[in-house]
């Protein structure tokens, strides 16, 4: 693997050696670092997707979101495939600081460690295991060497599997590792029997999966079932009146955070009962009794003859609500549906829909090796004879278990295959109206039963309302910047004796309209060049920053000297009324006498660079911010500008960043400066903004102009 990409392998790349290797091979480590669940996931072939393997201590149900995890996706198994390192994770705070998509399914108390499965420049997979929260908040050193010495014990077995050409796929999961033998030798299992028989309270056991193995009398009288009924079925299968999502919650968080938990409920008519859940590794234990004070608990009676969303619908919509959340752009919400949905669900390929003019526009899609099989949807009219079309006008969803099936009802899909063999069409419609259509594609046959079908309908709801914002946003960060474009000029003239060249990049964070700016004007033998910064980040501040340029160009233009052209502007900001205030700075160039007159309004200091490549801050004298003092004088400062040198110039957001001091980052940008001052002036300029482009969170916009004095 190399910078953070998983090199992928083979679907006969992986082989077991005589036996289950994952499945021994992590029960065994969770028994060497005392975990009381973990997984094995194995990279998938062909797509950057890492697939459960294998799971212990726990029902899969629990992991039900992350069975099929995107290795872009910010989970931990994820990150450390991706950084190939150990990833861990002290408790339920940390947990929701750092994973809050994980924290929002699982609200539960406990650490986990995940850990990449690699060997050399390969990597297979990756695997967790978790603790209750008891553990210490630092993994010791002996765990840290345990965990690193099994993943690359494991992994090399992996490798050596490849090389003899056999398959892994997923195993048999599996109870807790030594279960078993921590009973041995406590009770008999017949005197157990007759002492819990002879308690007045009701007792129950259940295993991993919440299904009845042991009850005794006094729970099946206070239940109201027979023994026979209850054994071998979860409590809340069996018992309408605790078929509630919330009960059920109470078995998760005691199964996963090794914490007694209780709950009360109501068993019709009016009796109210106390259940307090004891766990271990292996199962629970269940105390059941009539409950006291029970309206000081104002616990509300559970409604009856509803249907109730069983456990995994509820872990996806959770999951993937917490996920689009995080979505911004409609970009966003194409990859986190490629990242976060489409794996859980299945599905190899999509394609999101949206409409405008009558006609379908292909928002997004990922997946497919050829972006045209995608892409020709884009521009066919909403009364089209195909499944798009039809799902974003009636929206109505439409599953396709098979080609045949899809080719049936819209025969025209003959003449466009796209290498799919099924398909799902979900409408996704937001506040009543259809903003689009979500299309998942399935590499084999894919059956869609009834549960499955309701699902996807339940999420595409979530998708929808995402979308719909992401819509918005992008239309008005259009309309913002092409503003803030048309505002700003759209070339730089051409000067004698002067080179030029100018970058400006938006802020990254909302979609406000900046005030930075920059100009460079051509007069008689001479030339102004101008960079400053309105505050504020709206359409007031544009405005603003669209009149103070017209105003120093039409200063220039008459003659007025750089202090003058300070003066008025300030004048002019005051006589506007504004409460906004601008910096600036000033310069006229003489390239034949190779001198610069300087004139700045509060702005950060130009960087000059001479032919021999020493650099000087010009942090020279000048006046307070534009639009304060109508009476503020504005000091002019005259210095040489040989041929060969560079004068840059810049807005404040090149300089400024949250925990960096800007005295350290002023010195690091003339140190840029100084070593690249030689390169042609384009290149020059992309390079003092490159560390500042590819940065994902930028709080400010950027302005940057350069100049270099030419030898006439």
């Amino acid at each position: 693997m190399s910078d953070g990409q998983a090199s992928r392998r083979e679907p006969s790349a992986l082989a077991p050696v005589g036996g289950p290797l994952l499945s021994l091979a992590l029960a065994a480590l969770m028994e060497d670092v005392h975990a009381h669940s973990g997984a094995v996931y194995l990279l998938a072939p062909d797509e950057p997707v890492l697939e459960m393997a294998v799971m212990a201590g726990l029902p899969r149900a629990f992991a039900a979101p992350w069975e099929r995890v995107g290795l872009s996706a910010p989970l931990p198994v994820a990150e450390a495939v991706r950084e190939r390192r150990l990833v861990w994770v002290n408790g339920e705070e940390q947990m929701a600081g750092r994973y809050p998509r994980v924290a929002v399914v699982l609200p539960y108390s406990f650490a986990l460690a995940a850990l990449p499965l690699a060997c050399a420049d390969t990597v297979y997979g990756a695997l967790f295991v978790t603790w209750p929260d008891s553990h210490p908040p630092e993994l010791s050193s002996r765990e840290r060497d345990q965990l690193g010495v099994a993943c690359d014990r494991l992994a090399t077995r992996l490798a050596h599997a490849v090389e003899k050409g056999h398959p892994v796929g997923p195993e048999p999961d599996l109870p807790t590792p030594g279960a078993t033998a921590a009973m041995a030798g406590t009770l008999g299992a017949g005197e157990a029997v007759r002492m819990a028989a002879r308690l007045p309270y009701g007792l129950c056991a259940l295993d991993l999966h919440g299904r009845v193995g042991y009850a005794n009398a006094a729970a099946c009288e206070l239940l109201g079932m027979p023994v026979g009924d209850l054994l071998g079925a979860q409590l809340w299968a069996s018992l309408p009146w605790l078929n509630d999502p919330a009960y059920e919650d109470c078995y998760r968080a005691a199964l996963i955070s090794q914490h007694v938990t209780s709950f009360v409920a109501l068993r019709p008519p009016g009796d109210w009962l106390s259940f307090r859940l004891y766990p271990s590794t292996n199962g629970l234990s269940v105390r059941i009794s009539r409950a006291r004070a029970v309206s000081a608990m104002a616990r509300a009676e559970p409604r009856h003859g509803e249907a109730t969303t069983r456990l995994v619908t509820i872990s996806h919509v959770l999951s993937l609500a917490g996920a689009l959340t995080e979505a911004v752009g409609v970009q966003d919400v194409v990859q986190l549906i490629a990242s976060e949905f489409a794996p859980t669900v299945g599905s190899q390929a999509l394609i999101l829909l949206g409409s405008r003019g009558g006609r379908l526009r292909v928002l997004g899609h990922r997946g497919y090796p050829d972006a045209a099989i995608a892409e020709r949807f884009d521009g066919e009219p909403l009364t089209a004879q195909i499944p798009g079309a039809h799902v974003l006008t009636s929206g109505v969803p439409a599953f396709f278990e098979s080609r045949r099936q899809l080719e049936h009802l819209y025969p025209a899909r003959r003449t466009t295959p796209d290498g799919m063999a099924a398909w799902a069409f979900l409408p996704l419609i937001a506040s009543g109206r259809p903003v689009g259509t979500c299309v998942l594609a399935y590499a084999e046959p894919h059956a869609f039963p009834a549960d499955e079908r309701a699902i996807l309908t339940s999420l595409s709801g979530l998708i929808a309302l995402a979308l719909e914002r992401a819509l918005l946003y992008d239309a008005k960060h259009q309309l913002a910047h092409g503003l803030q474009a048309a505002l700003l000029p759209h070339s730089l003239p051409s000067l004698p004796g002067i080179e030029a060249a100018a970058r400006y990049l938006p802020a990254t964070q909302g979609m406000e309209i900046g005030g930075d700016f920059y100009d460079l004007v051509a007069t008689v033998g001479r030339a102004a060049a101008v960079i400053g910064d309105v505050q504020g980040h709206n359409v007031t501040a544009a405005g603003l920053m669209g009149q103070i340029r017209t105003a120093v160009r039409a200063y220039t233009t008459v003659g007025q000297a750089p202090g003058q052209v300070m003066r008025s502007t300030n004048r002019l900001m005051i006589d506007l009324g504004t409460d906004l205030f601008a910096s600036c700075v000033y310069l006229r160039l003489d390239p034949a006498r190779q001198r610069v007159v300087m004139a700045r309004a509060g702005h950060p200091p130009p960087l000059l660079r001479k032919p021999d490549g020493q650099v000087r801050v010009l942090d020279l004298a000048g006046g307070p911010l534009l639009g304060i003092d109508a009476d503020a004088t504005y000091t002019t400062t005259e210095f040489a500008l040989a041929p060969g040198s560079v004068l840059a110039l810049y807005t404040d957001g090149l300089i400024e960043s949250p925990g960096i001091d800007i005295e350290d980052a002023l010195a690091e940008l003339g140190e840029r400066l100084a070593e690249s001052g030689d390169e042609p002036l384009d290149e020059l300029a992309d390079r003092l903004v490159r560390h500042t482009a590819t940065a994902e969170e930028r709080l400010d916009d950027i302005a940057l102009l350069l100049l270099r004095a030419r030898a006439s």
